[in-house]
């Protein structure tokens, strides 16, 4: 029996749209359980970076330190000109420091990954180059097929893709994952010279900023950012002035990222499995047409 292209159009998009029901529904394909243990819930213990916003003085050393680890181009520190407008990360440079002017005066802060618990990045991505590590970083891995799904899927609007090179990568902070696979600390926090940035485990970073909040309450605000943004993220930071007066975000609530697209995401595999196919039946039935109507006007 023959079929034809929009006969197999309508064998094929029934199939994904049954496939994917069935899949979401028995849990054949991805299972909420499995999911969830894997993408969503964090360890008991994270490692993290705590941000003293009120001790740090622009001196940009985090900036070279970074550039030099990561093996990009070193910014030259002493040119102030960079805070006269507010910096994002870029392919060449994975943190910035930005300058506010405050009511409380001039405040510096470092901005990088973020580092989520439960980073929506990871959840977007089809083929698991993004990595939530059991250690806390958040890291990018070869295996990318340059979907790019990780930059909107992102809440702070961090991953940047290189699109000018031969070898793309998505490229953003790691917190210098492989230092710490060696037992280091990340290179911004070595070469901090005021201490303003303090590397460990995340609940006792969370501990140390409310001891450093309720000892000097006219220092700063009673507010840890990154304590429940989105689920809790990596970095945290204190402040002396309001956080949205400071370039951050303060809508974006305490759910993670991945919970809002849980049900979406269980019926991608079964895309992912059936798009190959669709291409190359698409392709087979076009030419097989093609090749029918050249030898009909032949015969003619």
């Amino acid at each position: 029996m023959g079929i034809n292209r929009r006969s197999f159009l309508k064998v094929l998009g029934g199939g994904v749209v049954g496939g994917g029901l069935v899949g979401v529904a028995s849990g054949s394909i991805v299972t909420p359980g499995k999911f969830k243990a894997e993408a969503t819930v964090p360890p008991k213990e994270f490692l993290g970076i705590l941000v003293d916003t009120a001790k740090c003085v622009g001196c940009r050393s985090c900036e070279a330190a970074c550039a030099e680890a990561n093996h990009l181009p070193v910014p030259d520190i002493a040119d102030d000109s960079v805070f006269q407008k507010e910096r994002q990360p870029t392919v060449t440079q994975l943190m910035v420091i930005n300058r506010y002017q405050t009511d409380q005066g001039e405040v510096f802060v470092k901005r990088q990954c973020m580092h989520c618990n439960q980073p929506g990045c990871v959840a977007a991505c089809l083929v698991k180059a993004m990595e939530k590590r059991k250690e806390g970083p958040v890291t990018w891995e070869k295996n990318c097929m340059g979907c790019r799904y990780c930059m909107p899927s992102c809440p702070f609007d961090i991953p940047k893709f290189e699109y000018h090179s031969a070898n793309p990568k998505i490229m953003k902070c790691t917190m210098c994952w492989d230092k710490l696979e060696k037992g280091e600390k990340p290179a911004c926090v070595e070469n901090c010279p005021e201490n303003a940035l303090i590397f460990g485990p995340r609940k006792q970073l969370i501990e140390e900023a409310n001891r450093r909040i309720y000892q000097k309450p006219g220092e700063y605000i009673t507010h840890i950012y990154g304590e429940h943004e989105v689920g809790g993220t990596g970095y945290l930071y204190i402040s002396k002035v309001p956080f949205e007066k400071i370039g951050f975000r303060t809508d974006l609530g305490t759910i993670a990222y991945p919970e809002y697209s849980k049900g979406f995401l269980y019926s991608v595999p079964i895309v992912l499995l059936l798009w190959p196919a669709f291409l190359i039946g698409i392709n087979t039935l076009t030419k097989r047409e093609e090749d029918a109507r050249r030898k009909g006007g032949e015969k003619r």
